[in-house]
């Protein structure tokens, strides 16, 4: 934990600290801060239940601290409160129709759709630099104090600690929930050992709904709360980096990087809320762009264009065994919703074809799969 020297004249007393905190908070750009304690106990046996069910995958990191990721005060000595807090990231110009202009992109094959959380700066750096601020000016007020500063980047259980913090609530998609701004939303916590007066929890408001569950394209959701990472669009498109399992290729459709299919029928992103930050505006087209035209990126043009964004962390390798496998589905047949097909579209095979020998394994078997699946040779 970091620990200052200076100490101010006045501490102010928790609960006006706490109010200054959420204004704090909303001046560097978070939509809301809350407060939660760090008993995340009663969340274990379903996180080592979750670990002994393989439902992990190759993420590692899930287990590699055993019961420190539900035990904050191990991980951070000292820690007593999480200040948990909320970024919007939908870009400012997001139409009011988003939803069916995402599910419209999913059925055309030339498309190349990547998750609208991507198409900017990515938040990994943005949430830090913002939460590091707002740690400081808690330091401002407060003279020394210990605290901790993660985003998605440590083995903390994010989720049930904003859910403590009355940030919303676990849907059915394992996503956190808010009725004021739907799932559309980044969070990061300040670990601290200051004993500040915590928020209560809002409780669970989806009911009877299941359209999560159903939409998923590849049967990840396997119920309630019950996600098998191993099938997930997401997980296989970013953390997976070996081959995609030929049987689940089709169900990818021309989602390239990450899949937003189980907010898109969320009837609460209705409330979805536009970013305070110009950080998440999109970039590069990266929301109109073709799978043909990104395909081409060589990996100078790939890291270049994706300075800065979240994408560039899964490589050239990975981003073209991707967008393999979006043009091979682009073919038709078995992919889940696609409405059209290009099977033998000139170009897609052209650029398939410019890259049947590249020097990756990895790339040169996802090309052959995908002109299979165009009826073409390599």
């Amino acid at each position: 934990m970091s620990a200052p020297s200076s100490s101010p004249s006045i501490v102010p007393d928790p609960i006006t600290l706490v109010q200054s905190i959420r204004d704090w908070g909303r001046e560097l750009g978070f939509a809301d801060v809350r407060i939660a304690d760090v008993d995340l106990a009663r969340h274990e046996a379903g996180l080592q239940a979750w670990l002994d069910a393989g439902h992990h995958g190759e993420m590692d990191y899930m287990a590699s601290h055993g019961m420190k990721r539900a035990r904050p005060a191990e991980l951070v000595p000292g820690t007593v409160r999480a200040i948990v807090a909320r970024m919007d990231y939908l870009p400012r110009d997001t139409p009011d129709d988003w939803r069916a202009r995402e599910r419209l992109r999913q059925d055309d094959p030339q498309a190349a759709v990547v998750s609208v959380y991507a198409r900017g700066r990515d938040y990994h750096k943005v949430l830090r630099n913002r939460l590091q601020q707002l740690a400081e000016r808690v330091r401002a007020a407060v003279g020394d104090y210990g605290y901790r500063v993660f985003t998605d980047s440590a083995p903390v259980m994010e989720l049930p600690l904003a859910e403590k913090a009355g940030l919303g609530w676990r849907g059915k998609h394992t996503l956190l929930l808010s009725r004021d701004a739907g799932s559309t939303f980044f969070i990061g916590e300040i670990l601290v050992d200051l004993p500040l007066p915590v928020d209560a929890p809002t409780g669970a408001h989806c009911g009877g709904c299941s359209a999560c569950i159903d939409a998923c394209p590849t049967g990840a959701i396997l119920g309630p709360g019950r996600l098998d990472a191993r099938r997930c669009i997401s997980y296989l498109t970013i953390e997976l980096k070996g081959s995609i399992p030929e049987d689940l290729r089709p169900l990818l459709g021309n989602r390239i990087y990450g899949c937003d299919d189980c907010q898109l029928v969320c009837p609460w992103n209705k409330f979805a809320q536009r970013a305070h930050l110009p950080d998440f505006d999109e970039r590069h087209g990266l929301g109109a762009a073709s799978l043909v035209a990104l395909f081409g990126w060589e990996e100078e043009e790939f890291n270049r264009r994706m300075e800065g964004s979240p994408i560039r962390r899964i490589g050239h390798e990975r981003w073209l065994r991707n967008l393999a496998v979006g043009l091979g589905n682009a073919a038709g047949g078995m992919v889940e919703g696609m409405a059209e097909n290009a099977r033998g579209d000139a170009a897609i095979v052209a650029a398939l074809r410019a890259r049947a020998g590249h020097p990756s394994a990895l790339v040169r078997e996802h090309v052959a799969w995908a002109l299979a699946r165009h009826g073409c040779d390599a």
